[in-house]
């Protein structure tokens, strides 16, 4: 099947299905996922174990040796890395390329129900898998409305139930994390004047308390033709019940009268909250702070706008008539939109760049505009193939279509240039456009697939970096191959149809007049110029041999020089412009939670003059709380705010402090 001939047979089949190609090209553009990077799933577990108020190395003799010992035989697993902090044991398990991480993760749940004996304080294991998807995409703080006077704390339970709840059931949020909040819990402050009356201890209380709170069964019952389950419900949740448990019976040996001591009777037992140990403040006002985690493969777009509507609706139906209102610090789709804005404009530019050096060499209105509907074409139906693979929108596909906009006119070059210059030899332009392109498609063929086979090996390799530049392997080389169609179909059919037929001249023996091309003083003049140095230079090159030397080992070594001398500095990825400044303050060790507030209010106090007025801008001030709950020490965060009042920078702020030991 000759295709460049069918092209030019039939030119409207040719323009239909590029005008599909297009339309199928913009669907799938509504359809592919938008984020800012890649999703590069890691195949590693964490596994994290919280026994509040232990040692590291009772952490490490009662939970880490323990877990370690059943967790070393699960398959695939290359690596164990454990770690033991106050409070806190983390055992993080690095499995092998391409391994089953829903078959691990049951594996290491399954290994870890074996362990046994664990302390009666300590918290059940949590399991946590590793990617970029969990990084979180949106940061959101509450704070009291004017006239709420409760500790923001106490709201902790509230929140839960009512906003973290809700948030997590919407469409493309896999998690959320709250911090902050304190739990509830039932409170029994004893007199000592009074267990000394009686003559008791504390441990005589704990341990009648101990026994009064548990929920066993008790065995079974038969009578007749019925068996009736006997359980004893002894379990604390309520007041009356805790002031009701017997502590001591004291029998009067004279009289023979029974007393009995409750626990009413010697403390005072109330409900509470637990003593906070962090202290979150948001622009000098104490708050509570959740984040918001994406599925995989979710637009951040979509979830952003469902996450903003379920906002407004809670801060008016739940949050505000409890007296606290919530209020968004980050939003990642911030940065999104201006750096896939930016990756665009790029693109734009680039084609019209292009599509400009393409008139001035070829000065032919109508030739450009053949070759420059290449670029659309290629880069639109590329979009098709990222949706058929599941990729997603983000800055490195975007970067990899942005480097094919270059690339792309590279074939339809080459044929249009073979089928003008056959044209120009006086022959028909439907037997140039045919013989052009007939004669150059192996060069471009084997041209686009050099280019294609370089990315083989990343379109196949597994490890991170794979997965990380996956979407700008396939971005580029579908794009290349796109052109290469096009420069073998629309190319020719389109130069049968838009380049202007050549009139013989009336005398034979006279040559052909030259085509037009519209002069550009100055240009051409430089051209002429530069086109001359250019043959001079190679004939001496290729008339001395030692010249040919000198100037080959310049060029390689000054390539080499210069590369070594101005190679920038490596890292992972781009952190670009986010207008965004950390702080992180670690006072002395050893200081309590109230003296490390008093730290955190002091900075507050210096910065108070550039926190931007209520009201005066959108606020949009900055998360990076996630280290209030993994770090000791004083943290603050800025997010610049231009175009304030006399053209002063003003900044929100936020803050949070733990006590460290």
């Amino acid at each position: 099947m000759n295709l460049i001939r069918i092209a030019l047979e039939r030119p409207v089949a040719v323009i239909a299905g590029v005008l599909m190609i297009v339309m199928f090209g913009f669907v799938a553009l509504q359809q592919i996922p938008i984020q800012l990077t890649p999703d590069v799933r890691k195949p590693n577990l964490s596994i994290t174990t919280h026994w509040p108020g232990a040692a590291p190395a009772e952490i490490e003799r009662e939970i880490l040796n323990r877990q370690e010992e059943v967790l070393k035989g699960v398959e695939g697993v290359e690596r164990v890395v454990s770690t033991a902090s106050t409070g806190r044991s983390r055992i993080t398990l690095e499995f092998q390329i391409g391994q089953n991480m829903d078959r691990a993760i049951l594996l290491v749940a399954n290994r870890l129900d074996r362990v046994i004996g664990y302390p009666e304080e300590a918290q059940r294991p949590q399991i946590q898998t590793r990617g970029s998807e969990d990084n979180p995409i949106a940061w959101f703080v509450v704070t009291r409305l004017n006239g709420n006077s409760r500790p923001v704390h106490t709201y902790g339970d509230f929140i839960e139930d009512f906003v973290i709840e809700r948030m997590e059931r919407l469409e493309g949020v896999s998690g959320t994390n709250f911090y902050g909040g304190s739990a509830k819990e039932l409170r029994i402050v004893v007199q000592p004047a009074e267990m000394a009356k009686y003559g008791l201890t504390i441990p005589a209380v704990i341990a009648a308390l101990q026994r009064a709170n548990i929920a066993l069964s008790a065995g079974e019952v038969n009578e007749g033709k019925r068996r009736y389950v006997v359980r004893f419900e002894g379990e604390l949740t309520a007041t009356s019940a805790a002031r009701s448990v017997l502590i001591r019976t004291i029998e009067d040996k004279a009289t023979g009268r029974v007393a009995r001591v409750t626990l009413g009777d010697i403390a005072d037992v109330r409900f509470g909250y637990k003593d906070p140990t962090a202290s979150i403040r948001a622009s000098g006002h104490p708050a509570l702070v959740f984040n918001v985690l994406r599925d995989t493969g979710a637009n951040v777009i979509e979830v952003m706008g469902r996450v903003r509507t379920k906002v407004a609706e809670l801060n008016r139906t739940v949050l505000n008539p409890a007296g606290l209102h919530a209020d968004q610090v980050y939003d990642e789709t911030d940065y999104i939109h201006s750096a896939i804005a930016l990756v665009t404009q790029n693109i734009w530019v680039g084609g019209v760049l292009a599509a400009l050096i393409l008139l001035l060499f070829l000065r032919s209105p109508r030739a450009t505009l053949v070759i420059s509907l290449a670029i659309p074409v290629s880069v639109i139906g590329s979009f098709v193939a990222m949706a058929a693979l599941g990729r997603s929108i983000n800055v490195i596909s975007l970067a990899g279509i942005a480097f094919a906009v270059g690339m792309v006119v590279d074939a339809a070059i080459v044929v249009l240039e073979n089928i003008y210059r056959l044209k120009e030899q006086g022959k028909p332009i439907r037997q140039a456009a045919y013989e052009g392109a007939s004669q150059v498609w192996g060069a471009i063929l084997v041209s686009a697939l050099t280019t294609v086979m370089v990315f083989i090996p990343i379109l196949v390799l597994e490890l991170e970096v794979g997965q990380l530049f996956r979407d700008i392997a396939v971005a580029i080389s579908v794009s290349v191959i796109l052109s290469l169609l096009v420069a073998v179909t629309l190319i020719p059919a389109l130069a049968n149809w838009l380049l202007p037929t050549r009139r013989a001249p009336a005398d034979e023996t006279r040559p052909a007049p030259a085509p037009f091309r519209l002069p550009l003083p100055g240009i051409d003049h430089f051209a002429r110029l530069f086109a001359w140095l250019i043959l001079k230079f190679t004939e001496l090159v290729v008339s001395y041999r030692i010249l040919a030397f000198l100037v080959a080992a310049t060029v390689c070594g000054g390539t080499a020089f210069a590369t070594w001398k101005l190679l920038p500095k490596l890292e992972y990825l781009p952190t670009g412009n986010r207008n965004l400044v950390i702080a992180l303050s670690l006072p002395p060790p050893g200081y309590n939670l109230d003296t490390v507030t008093e730290i955190a209010r002091s900075v507050e106090a210096e910065l108070r003059s550039y926190l931007a007025p209520e009201g005066a801008v959108e606020q949009r001030r900055v998360s990076g709380v996630a280290a209030l709950a993994e770090r000791f020490g004083v943290w603050l965060g800025l997010n610049e705010k231009s175009g304030a009042p006399g053209g002063r920078r003003r900044f929100r702020a936020f803050s949070s402090s733990r006590a460290t030991r």
